[in-house]
């Protein structure tokens, strides 16, 4: 009861957002509905002034929900289907995260850029999106404006992806005869679930290719997902390590991210029940459950977003975002090439 006393004013506005922005979201896939919680969010904080009695809701919305978000997510991921087309797809994914994270931290240095700012763009650009930012920011303990900071940037680059890569694919010359070659572009260089699918099903659409390049792309993008394991083991060792040597106790149990175990429990669960027979459309209502709760999760960082800060200071992490944009195309296309993936 304390709970719901404390928590049920900030949970009903983040609702408020929410739904219709899910809704919305569904009618315009590109943008995504997580992008509209967040315009929405900021929109609404500008109104209400006093904030104080939705703190502790919107508060528990950003942070626990968005952790629950992360580990239903593990129910859309079948390991079998993803290592099996990790083999192909793996060197080209591994070179174009290590290029988008090279970049983030020497622009980081360069530009003086705020490090958890960075380390957001850095890999929601290389892994997937908005999934990877609300799987990182508790690790690093990023606050709302420098969450809706990265969504942003991923955001705009996410759309211009959506709609140039299509065109820049024919562009360059990837086979057309099937989807193979752009799906495994597209599962790369494209950083969101909302955008990969835009862009291979445009091709496929360019092609007549049923739905060959998405299911390929979509595959690719799942591979990539796997990434937020280490990317996350590892940012929470560094900040355990710069806590100590600060002089400060270190305690393993908060800096460690535990809901990714339950993500990586969440995949072994659906990749022994498909293994075992069950339909893969069994998992479908919670991976719109996890969808739903990111959208949620975007609402509440919208609503305690500084708006008038975010303006001011988005300048430096977008071009940083169109660096990395620009870093992780390259190179997905280098390695194409030379492993001979484009055809």
């Amino acid at each position: 009861m304390k709970f719901i006393k404390n928590n049920w004013k900030g949970l009903l506005i983040c609702m408020a957002i929410a739904v219709p922005s899910w809704f919305l979201g569904k009618k315009f896939p590109v943008i995504g509905g997580a992008v509209i919680a967040i315009i929405s969010g900021m929109i609404l904080g500008q109104i209400i002034k006093n904030k104080s009695s939705f703190e502790s809701g919107v508060k528990f919305t950003s942070k626990k929900i968005l952790q629950w978000a992360v580990i239903l997510l593990g129910f859309g991921m079948d390991l079998g289907v993803v290592l099996k087309t990790g083999a192909q797809s793996l060197p080209i994914i591994i070179s174009t995260i290590a290029t988008s994270l090279i970049i983030a931290f020497v622009l980081c240095k360069a530009l003086h850029i705020p490090s958890r700012i960075s380390i957001l763009v850095g890999v929601g650009s290389s892994i997937c999106g908005g999934s990877a930012v609300a799987a990182t920011a508790p690790v690093i303990d990023a606050d709302d404006d420098e969450v809706a900071q990265a969504i942003s940037v991923i955001f705009f680059y996410n759309v211009l992806a959506a709609l140039i890569f299509p065109y820049f694919g024919q562009f360059v010359g990837f086979d057309t005869a099937t989807g193979e070659a752009f799906g495994i572009f597209a599962g790369t260089a494209v950083n969101d679930t909302s955008s990969v699918t835009a862009a291979a099903s445009t091709w496929d659409a360019m092609w007549n290719l049923g739905s060959q390049t998405l299911d390929k792309a979509v595959t690719v993008k799942l591979t990539r997902t796997l990434a937020i394991i280490p990317i996350t083991l590892v940012l929470a060792l560094v900040r355990a390590k710069k806590s100590g040597s600060d002089g400060n106790k270190v305690s393993m149990k908060k800096v460690f991210p535990f809901f990714i175990l339950y993500f990586i429990a969440a995949s072994v669960i659906t990749t022994v029940s498909i293994s075992l027979g069950v339909s893969g459309d069994f998992f479908k209502p919670i991976k719109e459950v996890s969808k739903f709760f990111i959208v949620l999760a975007m609402a509440a960082i919208g609503f305690n977003t500084d708006i008038v800060k975010l303006i001011k200071t988005g300048g430096k992490p977008l071009a940083m975002g169109a660096c990395c944009w620009i870093g992780i195309t390259v190179v997905a296309i280098a390695v194409m090439e030379l492993t001979g993936s484009m055809q």
